[in-house]
């Protein structure tokens, strides 16, 4: 290509202007300096290895490394100055403002040499008095805890002597704190003797022991406690265990207050979220501000059509569950077997072993060696108690609702007309009185005056209060009912 100027054209690549039509210019030499300075000292090496250009520039890296080389300082060490050693008071002045080894004997502060008024001492003195504190673990002893705290073995078992002519030591809770005292001792090689041991030995007692001229004195501090049971209320909401456990009750009341409604009512199927639950719990407060709270006394929960209050009674020793009515209910039980032995004869017709012929046998004869312990299969009345034609010695108790039972060939009756017995007591033993090949028990069980077989019924047991019993059942009833709710869901 060309470029056209005012005087012809020139070549677009070309280094010198040609003017149109004129021959040829001869190129001009370039001097020495100029050539030098159009080289290309530093070529990329590469690149074109073993060129003339190459070379070039592996001489200009070389007499780059040589200058600088030439013109390093040298690796020589520097000299620095060395503090001279401190020694006399300059080095005690500096030691005590050091951070060192207790080993190397550091310490820090100032400190004052010792003088001739300093004595050495031939040990440390021990402090004229400890306070230490101990608890007393499962199953431990008063006297061996006091012992491993450091309490001589006199002093120990007679401060144990003394505790426990106010309270008894076993009742003594595990986990008791003791706050002892140790006064000074003659030499290191007897035990401190015991100045002061408190601890709470009751809820309700807090003892001291105090070391005086005659020995150890015990000093009891009552403590007030207030019994007003612990009330709490709610709604039932998405959860009932989790809205009571909310509202302040412990995981093992809500516990049992959901097995106390069980027996009443479905929870899962019944409650509603709507409904609000009621608890009272036995709860002791003491005057120094602890709170131990005891059994579920209360379970109700109030519905729209209906309002369901259970009371916990265990006057008679077997605790239950009654309605504000006095009346108690078991679901779900079944007779369990009276006597520990097998069965040999069932429930129906059978060829009878003594009169030879078909006859219906209206019980359970169950083998099993003569004395055996005969136990009341529910709760009942004794009706009889006596002797009975063929069933020999012969018991039979009423347990309500059309139910009762049977229980013949004894050899001892252990039971009297009209007494009350609960389901597990002995009634009897096994015997052959009677019409019988051998011991063993006739039991026998009536439905409103029909005979049943014993193993394909389920009972449900109810018990009822009444008399005295009622009274009192009424009376706790009422003053429960009277608690103010103390929490709220």
């Amino acid at each position: 290509m060309f470029l056209r100027n005012d005087q012809g054209f020139e070549s677009a690549g070309g280094t010198a202007a040609r003017p149109f039509g004129r021959a040829l210019a001869v190129p001009r030499r370039i001097g020495t300096i100029e050539r030098l300075r159009r080289l290309d000292w530093a070529p990329d090496l590469g690149a074109d290895i073993g060129s003339r250009d190459w070379w070039r520039g592996l001489a200009t890296l070389g007499t780059l490394l040589g200058t600088v080389w030439l013109l390093a300082p040298g690796l020589a060490p520097l000299p620095g100055a060395v503090a001279p050693p401190l020694d006399g008071v300059a080095y005690e002045e500096a030691r005590t403002q050091a951070i060192a080894p207790l080993a190397w004997g550091g310490d820090t502060g100032r400190r004052m040499a010792a003088n001739d008024l300093v004595a050495p001492l031939a040990e440390a003195p021990e402090r004229p008095r400890i306070e230490l504190s101990a608890t007393l673990g499962e199953g431990d002893d008063l006297d061996h805890v006091l012992m491993r705290a450091g309490v001589g073995r006199k002093d120990a078992q007679a401060a144990a002597g003394l505790v426990a002519q106010a309270v008894t030591l076993g009742d003594i809770q595990p986990g008791t704190r003791l706050a002892l005292t140790l006064g000074p001792r003659p030499t290191k090689t007897v035990a401190r003797p015991l100045e002061k041991l408190s601890l709470r030995a009751r809820f309700d007692l807090a003892l001291s022991l105090d070391r005086t001229a005659a020995g150890l004195a015990m000093t009891r501090q009552p403590i007030a406690i207030d019994t007003t049971p612990l009330r709490i209320q709610g709604l039932v909401g998405s959860s009932l265990y989790r809205s009571a456990r909310a509202a302040g009750a412990p995981a093992r009341i809500v516990e049992s207050y959901i097995k106390a409604l069980a027996t009443r009512l479905s929870i899962g199927r019944d409650v509603s979220a709507a409904d609000g639950f009621d608890l009272i719990i036995e709860q002791q407060r003491a005057a120094t501000g602890e709170v131990q709270l005891g059994d579920l006394l209360f379970a109700g929960i109030d519905q729209d059509r209906r309002k369901l209050e259970l009371v916990r009674w265990d006057d008679d020793g077997r605790p239950g569950w009654f309605d504000l009515r006095g009346q108690g209910e078991r679901r779900g039980g079944s007779m369990g077997m009276p006597v520990a032995g097998r069965i040999t004869s069932s429930f129906g017709f059978r060829m009878h072993p003594l009169l030879g012929y078909l006859k219906m046998h209206k019980g359970l004869d169950i083998g099993a060696p003569y004395g055996s312990p005969i136990f009341a299969a529910l709760d009942g009345v004794v009706q009889g108690a006596g002797r009975a034609g063929g069933y020999g010695n012969f018991v039979k108790l009423v347990h309500g609702g059309g139910l009762a039972s049977g229980y013949g060939h004894m050899s001892r009756i252990a039971v009297t007309r009209g007494q009350h017995v609960r389901q597990g007591q002995v009634i009897g033993y096994v015997g052959s009185t009677g019409l019988s090949t051998g011991p063993h028990l006739h039991w026998e069980v009536w439905r409103n005056g029909q005979t049943i077989n014993p193993r394909s019924i389920a009972v449900t047991q109810v018990d009822a209060l009444s008399g005295s019993a009622l009274s009192r059942f009424k009376t706790r009833a009422a003053s429960l009912l009277a608690v103010r709710p103390g929490r709220t869901g």
